[in-house]
């Protein structure tokens, strides 16, 4: 009887938070095959209010571009498409349906015991959980800093990996979530702890180099993510008409510019001022605390497979572009040697598209970092992100370009 009694109330909790959730029922994803210029700039103009949700990058280098279009949107499109000529399929025909499929797995995965798990998205409490049972197992290497808050007052926890802290060693800093509904990159950022900390063999990365992660720049739009609307990006502070800001337009170097929006309701939203969210001047404040000892900045985001550094304000390369390419290339074919998953490597602005007020042009601009990366992970087949029984899939691999990173720092920077 106690069983059938925690069965039902587990059943009504599940009613009620799927009673909150945002519906995409009817809403489709169509996969376009963009063959030239001509249809890449037709699109974009097309969608200058944004009616559509571009959930891969705009571009015809020979990957398709996935776009999330409402019912009402559907045939718009199609006639759209129909006459510049692009093609396309239906890569999702109900969207509701996948995200309902990915929820049942998410709820069938939290009956399990409590810990971090990487056969489901972990929610951002018990990512911050996992930061304490590292410091409580592994005192001798980990410890925790505060960041800062979220605007809803979540705490940005930042895990400090090192064998000796006084060693003023080069750090590696590494960051993730700034968009809320990209789940997979939180789960490389626990990843990468979980490999530095708790695997013996992988002590021996630490002994020139540590490292800085803080998993979940965007702990409020994450969780709103996991809550509400599966696919919300922005952070969470109200505005006057729409709610949320970009953070990856937030930053405080060519803010306003190209690929940022001064339209409240837009995903691309910079914000009302440079550093408006709490969120990214948390990010701001500690980059600038350890400025003389990051030598390497990587953000992690979804999807795509791309090795971005700076600029993405601009078409113009930095002044150690062949440096950034080089090293991008490197850590690309160890990624690509694990199972054949292929990353192109580039500036942002030359192999996506304008965006400016990014982290990472922030980073390197103004704090002086000398690498910066954006790393756009793999997508799912059937979602956004891959499926919860998929992520480790992919982890591992991404951990293997980590290595060649970290031995590049160690290599240039390590004493």
């Amino acid at each position: 009887k106690s069983i059938m009694r925690y069965l039902l109330i587990l059943m009504g909790v599940v009613a009620a938070i799927w009673a909150e959730q945002f519906s995409y029922e009817g809403y489709r994803v169509f996969r376009l095959h963009i063959s030239n210029e001509n249809q890449l700039r037709a699109l974009a103009s097309f969608n200058k209010d944004e009616i559509f949700d571009f959930w891969s990058s705009l571009r015809f280098d020979g990957k398709p571009t996935d776009v999330m279009v409402k019912p009402e949107t559907q045939q718009i499109l199609g006639w759209f498409l129909t006459a510049t000529g692009i093609r396309y399929e239906i890569l999702i025909d109900n969207v509701e349906d996948a995200v309902q499929k990915e929820r049942i797995i998410q709820q069938r995965a939290s009956l399990m015991p409590e810990g971090i798990s990487f056969t489901k998205y972990n929610r951002h409490d018990e990512i911050n959980a996992y930061l304490n049972q590292m410091v409580r197992e592994h005192p001798d290497i980990a410890s925790l800093e505060s960041a800062g808050k979220s605007y809803e007052g979540r705490d940005l926890k930042v895990l400090k990996i090192s064998t000796d802290p006084s060693a003023n060693k080069p750090v590696i800093f590494v960051d993730a979530g700034i968009h809320a509904r990209e789940w997979l990159a939180p789960a490389q950022a626990c990843y990468i702890i979980n490999q530095l900390v708790e695997v013996a063999e992988n002590r021996k990365l630490l002994d020139k180099v540590d490292w800085y992660v803080l998993p979940v720049v965007n702990p409020d739009g994450y969780e709103y993510s996991h809550t509400h609307e599966r696919f919300w990006r922005k952070s969470r502070s109200v505005g006057r008409i729409c709610n949320g800001t970009d953070g990856n337009r937030n930053f405080g170097f060519h803010w306003g510019g190209a690929g940022a929006s001064k339209e409240e309701c837009s995903g691309n939203y910079m914000g009302p001022s440079p550093f408006s969210e709490p969120e990214t001047q948390a990010v701001r404040d500690f980059i600038l605390k350890y400025k003389n000892n990051i030598k390497l900045y990587l953000t992690f985001h979804s999807y795509g497979q791309f090795l971005l550094y700076p600029w993405g304000f601009t078409a113009e390369l930095p002044e150690n572009s062949e440096e950034l390419q080089q090293l991008g290339e490197q850590v690309a074919l160890a990624i690509r040697q694990v199972q054949g998953t292929t990353y192109i490597v580039g500036s942002s602005t030359n192999v996506l598209y304008l965006a400016a007020g990014g982290s990472d042009d922030w980073a390197k601009g103004v704090a002086g970092v000398e690498l910066v990366y954006t790393i756009e992970l793999p997508g799912g087949s059937e979602g956004f992100d891959p499926p919860p029984e998929d992520i480790m899939k992919y982890l591992p691999e991404t951990w293997e370009g980590c290595k060649v990173y970290n031995q590049y720092i160690e290599e240039k920077f390590g004493k």
